[in-house]
């Protein structure tokens, strides 16, 4: 193979893969089953938003970037994030098929846009798998210390934090999760229903106990760091609602996906930026913003703060629960992702088998449950954190545009949900999560840009030649 053959830009990488296609070739025998509901979706939405966003990353904003304005990071990250929702409920309704945004951009944009944003969503999801396990973690050794077993720091903390070795209760959870999923998505869904029901009775518990200690003074002053401090705060907190994103990728197994999709996308996320954004007002109230810094685990943190170590106890207990379910919906959606570019032939087909009687991707999940726990117990709950963020607000950019290029290109396909005021509520998508990844860390931005690359050297070796789209 010549050297001009291998890195010519030909349009076979531009090449869109038809809707009609998309749905086509989400039948047979490497379909997935149609089980969920609209309720059961907007739990899995919740089950996802709803975690460590609100259990541990609130902490780290508040104290390094934010301050008492965490409330407006919040706010800045859920402007965003409905953008987005908008643009991704329309693709959910129009190509309710898995794969999520990397689907979308195979309809609309082309194919090396899909590798890019499949790519890009692959990262995403492992390290926002590794950033949860790393939160449940610090939860569980929270518990455990106040029921008096000390776990040596050796086995709790990533190298070089304190001693630490190996973060062991991550790699466990995450072993148990995967090993749940292998069993199917039915009966995954029904227990995240449970979990997110004990999750939402233990935050209404905290803003109700919380809400009697507030002193404002703790809010003063309230934007420390000013407003590039909330801005980069904003973009750190907006890991705390890319669970909408999971919801897409369920597509191929709701029933009635046209109409349920945008509500699952939308309520859930709705539902969600209430939540944090009173719990953050609380959280700050409660405790001086600086002192949230020295704990993975905030809320509990808070509340023995202020004497109610009971209820830090059953807060520690909920946040297990629902950080658990953090963990059940985005492993879910990172092996749809990977399931879905296997079955396009862009990563290897043998992946997209599905087994025969649990009807779910078996070999997926367990490689990428491998993956994930190794992430996680090698690295800080910070490093993870920001490397998901600027994956998901890619992700978001190449969506939007997607829904502006179908609208030009592919004016008369059903919409059965159509996002409002296009082309301006997607530019405003584009806009805002520019903002915020000019925003992130430096070193953020290098770790990504090597991750690109090392994707499309793969995508130019394997992926270009063995996809499956004529």
């Amino acid at each position: 193979m010549s050297l001009r053959s291998l890195f010519q830009i030909d349009s076979c990488i531009f090449r869109r893969k038809p809707v009609s296609e998309l749905i086509k070739g989400a039948t047979g025998e490497r379909s997935l089953k149609k089980v969920l509901g609209p309720l059961e979706l907007i739990f899995l939405g919740v089950g996802a938003i709803i975690g460590t966003g609100i259990f541990a990353i609130t902490g780290i904003v508040a104290a390094k970037y934010s301050g008492p304005a965490l409330v407006l990071s919040f706010v800045i990250s859920g402007l965003v994030c409905v953008f987005a929702a908008f643009a991704y409920a329309e693709f959910a309704s129009m190509v309710p098929v898995a794969g999520s945004a990397y689907t979308y951009g195979y309809a609309s944009l082309g194919e090396i846009w899909a590798w890019i944003i499949g790519w890009d969503l692959i990262l995403e999801y492992a390290v926002s798998i590794s950033a949860v396990a790393i939160g449940w973690s610090g939860y569980m050794v929270n518990l455990l210390d106040a029921m008096g077993i000390i776990l040596p720091k050796a086995v709790t903390n990533p190298p070089g934090v304190g001693g630490g070795v190996v973060n062991l209760p991550a790699i466990l959870i995450i072993m148990v999760i995967s090993c749940l999923l292998v069993i199917g998505v039915k009966e995954s869904a029904r227990i995240n229903t449970i979990i997110v029901i004990v999750k939402l009775l233990v935050i209404s518990l905290f803003i109700y106990l919380g809400l009697f200690h507030i002193n404002t003074t703790n809010w003063h002053p309230f934007i420390p760091f000013g407003w590039s401090g909330v801005i980069t705060g904003a973009a750190i907190a907006f890991f705390a609602y890319i669970g909408f994103d999971a919801v897409s990728t369920a597509a191929e197994e709701v029933k009635n996906p046209q109409k349920n999709l945008p509500i699952g996308i939308l309520g859930s996320l709705a539902i969600c930026t209430v939540l944090y954004i009173v719990v953050a007002a609380v959280l700050t109230g409660i405790v001086p913003y600086f002192e949230l810094g020295n704990t993975n685990a905030p809320v509990a943190f808070a509340l023995t703060q202020i004497g109610i170590t009971w209820g830090s106890a059953l807060i520690s207990v909920g946040a297990i629960c629902g950080i658990t379910s953090v963990l059940i919906v985005t492993m879910y959606g990172q092996t749809r992702i990977f399931f879905a570019m296997a079955r396009d032939g862009l990563l290897p087909r043998f992946f997209s088998e599905v087994h025969p009687k649990l009807k779910t991707p078996v070999k997926i999940t367990l490689l990428l449950g491998v993956a994930t726990a190794l992430i996680s117990s090698l690295f800080s709950l910070e490093v993870v954190t920001q490397l998901v963020n600027i994956g998901t607000l890619a992700a978001f950019i190449i969506v939007s545009a997607g829904v502006i290029v179908l609208r030009k290109t592919q004016p008369n396909l059903q919409r059965p949900f159509k996002c409002p005021f296009v082309p301006y509520v997607p530019i405003l998508c584009i806009v805002s999560c520019g903002g915020l990844i000019v925003a992130l860390p430096t070193i953020t931005h290098l770790r990504f840009v090597v991750w690109l690359v090392i994707g499309l050297i793969l995508y130019m070796f394997y992926g270009r030649y063995n996809c499956t789209i004529e």
